[in-house]
């Protein structure tokens, strides 16, 4: 009798939270499956029409654009995330006067909306009187104002916002992977005459692989996956410059006013969402293969 109460109260328990995950999660999945072979824009009969829509997006020049976006968006991100995060770690995990209020800034952009942090930075980088202008103008680094959201630096200022919300996040995870180091690793190295590098290179990264690999494996999905500040920065322009993945899909579900995603598209969309989950799954495989080939060497 216990043995059964045991099991109804578990699944008690348990059930809301199943609920929830098949009602969205499981069932949308499912949905999307379907649909992606259906001419559907959300309203009216639902047309079979087999890979029309994966023949379509094969040519649809505007989401591939988005893919290629996305790869730029996200490397460009981790390429200085990651060693700016590993950097502000090792400095704020030594015992410095104030660490813990800056440890507190610096994570303090993760717990910003992306819409208010978006809205904050398009006044910082507005062309005509954003901060950034007036300020390289004054001190004569520029002659005339940079369009930073125009189609020649607009990706390069989402990347710019990207990492300025990310690097906090990734900074405490370093310290957390930090603060797990043996100290007599460290006095043992000192002993032997090791010099500040040398104990970096051989105790302090190879300590933290296995937390580094987290980290990494959590950007990548991230950074592939990011949209909603580019979504009230630019709104994927202009001319497509910034649109990336996510965004594009939104777009099919959620149109805008404008372009080529003005009205709903839900079965080229449930398509697009298909291929672009494979490719970020694909690519979160490669990273996994990879990684697992450095553990076997090392």
């Amino acid at each position: 009798m216990n043995e059964a109460k045991r099991q109804v109260n578990a699944w008690v328990f348990i059930a809301p939270s199943l609920i929830l995950t098949l009602v969205f999660g499981v069932y949308p999945i499912v949905w999307a499956l379907k649909y992606m072979f259906y001419d559907y824009q959300g309203y009216g009969e639902a047309v079979f029409i087999g890979l029309d829509n994966f023949g379509r997006m094969m040519r649809d020049q505007a989401f591939w654009e988005s893919v290629v976006n996305t790869f730029i968006y996200a490397a460009g991100k981790l390429i200085v995330t990651i060693p700016l995060s590993f950097l502000l770690a090792v400095i704020l995990n030594r015992a410095l006067k104030g660490r813990h209020i800056l440890r507190a800034i610096y994570f303090m952009p993760t717990i910003i909306s992306a819409s208010v942090m978006a809205i904050v930075f398009y006044v910082i980088f507005n062309s005509y009187n954003g901060m950034v202008n007036q300020l390289l103008l004054k001190f004569g680094i520029v002659n005339a104002p940079i369009d930073w959201l125009g189609a020649n630096y607009a990706l390069i200022t989402a990347i710019i916002i990207a990492i300025w919300g990310a690097i906090g996040n990734y900074m405490l995870l370093f310290i957390a992977g930090l603060q797990n180091i043996p100290e007599d690793l460290y006095e043992a190295a000192s002993i032997d005459g090791a010099g500040p590098m040398r104990k970096m290179w051989s105790i302090t990264i190879p300590m933290l692989g296995p937390v580094l690999q987290m980290i990494i494996m959590l950007a990548i999905t991230v950074s592939l996956k990011g949209y909603e500040s580019i979504m009230v920065l630019t709104e994927g322009g202009p001319y497509g410059k910034t649109e990336v993945m996510y965004l594009y899909l939104y777009k099919l579900f959620f149109p805008v006013s404008t372009g080529s995603t003005s009205i709903q598209q839900f079965g080229y969309g449930s398509a697009v969402g298909f291929v672009t989950a494979l490719i970020v799954g694909m690519v979160t495989l490669i990273y996994f293969y990879i990684s697992k080939k450095l553990n076997d060497v090392y």
